[in-house]
């Protein structure tokens, strides 16, 4: 009989750092001698984070054009795949960052339908100290409505433990401050502190990872009406553009400077950014540049170190506008960036839209 897959997925809301987290975590596991596989979620295709993951060698496949609890079956076909190809011992599931209720519509299913074919890891749920401060200690201003502040909270009601990110960004007070937000509204939850980015904590993580248990059993009371609002309030795209110019430029500068101008961009219209991520990609060589809010500074998450004269660009951001609007602000953006290099930008796909009303696929209210 062949032994079972161990299933673990890491929510978090939209810039918390689950690509981050699951890369590092994977490495761990392959350098351990385990057989990784990785699935991506998100509601368009041409996802960063897919690219990103399979640029550093990892095998990945997405479930594109829904969420997980709302495209349960593709999920499985995507495992069915990955399974096919390397036959995993371990699989890290990274679901959309605007998701919740993922106990009753994706573990809950899992342990119900195969419980023969997987062992469920706990549930851990990143939380992105900007937003979760903003949020949890109730400021009249977190840039979203109450309706997508909901969503936030909801992940971490149901999550097995709470990871508190970027603390390599924080200091010791401000990390005690989000602790102390996050123990008053979830007593019960564990509480872990890690930097995704350094691998401080990793030990901790991975210890708790490695446990054994009934896990995947918090199933939300939660209001659909609410949840699917405060989807609906960000404004999603997803776009693909080439660019050619007339020399050299540094891939890297390029990268930075598209996602600055568009947090300036954002900012004079009091858009708020809940996520955005720009990766470029030329004949092997790759970068990343992403912003997880409008009051945080643009990162290079992954420099290339290269120049370049063309170069294939993917364009994720997750604001809370009018999608269209954030369409006509990215291309704007994007060909002045050309302009500036004496070339003229190639949009190739550009998806836009807010997000559906969740309609899972299956729903478990009791626990398995």
């Amino acid at each position: 009989m062949a032994s079972t897959i161990r299933f673990l997925m890491v929510g978090g809301f939209l810039g918390a750092g689950k690509t981050t987290t699951l890369a590092r975590l994977a490495r761990h596991y392959i350098a351990q001698g385990r057989k990784v596989g990785i699935v991506t979620n998100d509601q368009a295709a041409d996802l960063v984070d897919t690219n990103l993951l399979r640029a550093q060698g990892f095998h990945v496949g997405e479930v594109a054009g829904a969420c997980f609890c709302c495209n349960f079956d593709e999920l499985m076909e995507t495992i069915d795949r990955l399974t096919e190809e390397n036959r995993p011992d371990t699989l890290l599931a990274e679901p959309v960052g605007s998701c919740t209720d993922l106990v009753a519509t994706v573990l809950q299913p899992i342990k119900r339908l195969f419980a023969a074919r997987f062992q469920i890891a706990p549930y851990v749920v990143l939380l992105k100290p900007s937003h979760g401060r903003k949020v949890l200690s109730g400021r009249p201003r977190s840039g979203f409505s109450p309706k997508a502040e909901y969503i936030l909270k909801k992940q971490l009601e149901e999550a097995d433990a709470v990871l508190i990110n970027r603390i390599d960004e924080l200091s010791p007070a401000e990390v005690d401050e989000l602790e102390s937000l996050v123990r008053r509204r979830y007593p019960d939850v564990p509480i872990l502190r890690i930097s995704a980015r350094t691998g401080a904590g990793f030990d901790a993580l991975t210890e708790l990872l490695d446990q054994d248990g009934d896990f995947g059993r918090r199933v939300l009371d939660i209001d659909y009406d609410t949840y699917a609002d405060g989807e609906a309030e960000l404004g999603w795209l997803n776009g693909t553009v080439r660019i050619e110019a007339s020399g050299e430029y540094a891939l890297d500068e390029l990268l930075l400077e598209l996602v600055r101008e568009l947090r300036d961009e954002l900012a004079r219209h009091h858009a708020e950014a809940a996520h955005l991520k720009v990766i470029g990609l030329w004949e092997g060589f790759f970068g990343v540049a992403n912003l997880i809010s409008s009051e945080s500074e643009p990162e290079l998450s992954l420099p290339s170190h290269c120049q370049v004269r063309c170069v294939d660009l993917i364009v994720n951001a997750r604001v809370a506008c009018d999608p269209e609007w954030l369409r006509e602000r990215v291309e704007q953006v994007v060909g002045r960036a050309a302009e500036r290099r004496g070339g003229k930008p190639a949009f190739r796909k550009m998806q836009c839209f807010r997000p559906a009303r969740p309609v899972p696929t299956y729903r478990y209210e009791a626990v398995q």
